[in-house]
């Protein structure tokens, strides 16, 4: 348990991390170069993707065992945080269009936990 646990802490520690890398990245992009917002939207659907299927790998490389449920739990709780922060900030529910995005998160964060595990050499437990 302890071990799943770290291994999320690891996966929304590298969330945070890479959210405000790419978030700096897209701002100097923005600023220097002629980007239109439509391709700003894609870029940062795409970044998230990326962004949600490095965390899912790197917690399954730290959680080495059912890395289905670590990427599962961390996009779940991605997914909540900003839902919340959508709903209590702005009083607005999910449109269809971010439902769908965040179930392709859930589906990319348990493929890159479940890539994660596989690669690690998940380790037999009986616990």
């Amino acid at each position: 348990m302890k071990q799943r646990l770290e291994a999320l802490m690891y996966g929304w520690l590298s969330i945070i991390i890479l959210l405000i890398i790419s978030s700096l990245a897209l701002a100097i992009l923005l600023r220097f170069t002629s980007l239109t917002n439509p391709l700003l939207d894609n870029l940062a659907i795409i970044a998230a993707f990326i962004i949600l299927w490095l965390s899912g790998l790197i917690s399954g490389l730290k959680a080495k065992q059912k890395g289905w449920m670590i990427g599962l739990t961390l996009s779940l709780s991605y997914s909540l945080i900003i839902y919340l922060y959508q709903y209590l900030g702005y009083n607005q529910q999910f449109t269809l269009k971010q439902i769908l995005y965040h179930l392709g998160f859930l589906l990319v964060a348990v493929f890159g936990a479940v890539l994660g595990v596989n690669i690690g050499g998940g380790k037999q437990e009986n616990s």
